[in-house]
């Protein structure tokens, strides 16, 4: 049965605070406070599972609690454009029969090259495992942007990538699938640049995936860059090992938590681990730990 006197002054807290906009009163529930991140551990199979066949990388997923993956191309997994269609159900069907999510496939389309024939490859191939993800069950395609190469106009590639993007994220809004681009690649990584990319996108399904990068760290500072991308921010974050180096996760998991990010923080591993089942545990637990901070 509800209390009907909490209903009621739960009822009045509430209106004084929206009606006045004042921030919560000492004697009034911390609700914000306690409020639990919606933020999910995941793995992108670059080192830690790239010699795991697909069954293998989905029963460590259930051993670890680890619950996510991008799958990246040319591993032991093998899920590739050259699957037929049966097979293509066949992973589809594997993912939905257990709890790890297929979050879809980590790329290295890229689409920096002054070589036209080069950027039209790049693109047709970012097609073609768009196709795949949706027939899967995945919900989108990680690709980058890898450098500026010398002797073109910065502007002028940074125009190129941007309209590569938006090609390839309205040719996936048919499949119903997200172009994830990772702040990846000598220049390119660096958050003005990267700004200057997105601030001529134009496709709503093209979204930043923030990386991790030591670059994220130069003046002015962590903060103001992450807000610099934050508006383009889609559903995956890559990281590398919490305890390795001296990237400052703790700040960067209380600044996802301000926004009340949700998606997926996925582990790209860079370590080589006897135990990887073992290594993967810790993180997890360690992600659980700054969340929570």
């Amino acid at each position: 049965m509800i209390d009907k006197d909490f209903s009621r002054r739960d009822f009045i807290q509430k209106s004084l605070v929206a009606g006045l906009g004042l921030a919560a009163l000492p004697w009034m529930p911390a609700m914000a406070a306690s409020k639990k991140s919606g933020m999910k551990f995941g793995l992108v199979t670059y080192e830690w599972a790239k010699d795991w066949d697909l069954p293998t990388l989905i029963a460590n997923c259930e051993k670890t609690g680890v619950l996510g993956v991008e799958l990246r191309t040319q591993h032991a997994h093998a899920v590739e454009t050259g699957l037929s269609a049966a097979q293509r159900s066949e992973v589809k069907k594997r993912f939905a029969d257990s709890p790890v999510t297929c979050l879809g496939y980590g790329s290295n389309y890229e689409y920096h090259s002054p070589d036209a024939a080069k950027l039209q490859e790049n693109i047709a191939g970012t097609k073609e495992y768009i196709k795949l993800c949706h027939d899967i069950g995945a919900t989108g395609i990680k690709v980058k942007p890898n450098t500026l190469p010398e002797g073109v106009p910065a502007e002028k590639t940074i125009a190129q990538i941007a309209a590569s993007f938006n090609e390839v994220g309205k040719f996936a809004q048919d499949y119903g699938q997200l172009i994830r681009v990772e702040v990846h690649g000598h220049l390119t990584q660096n958050i003005p640049n990267m700004k200057a990319i997105f601030d001529q996108v134009t496709e709503s399904n093209v979204k930043v995936c923030w990386n991790s990068n030591p670059e994220d760290l130069l003046p002015p500072g962590l903060e103001k860059n992450f807000h610099t991308l934050s508006k383009w921010f889609g559903d995956t974050v890559h990281v590398r090992e919490f305890n390795v180096g001296d990237y400052p996760y703790a700040e960067l998991m209380k600044l996802f938590n301000q926004i009340n990010y949700d998606g997926w923080i996925l582990m790209e591993a860079r370590t080589k681990p006897d135990d990887r089942i073992a290594a993967l545990k810790e993180q997890l637990k360690i992600f659980n730990e700054l969340v929570a901070q």
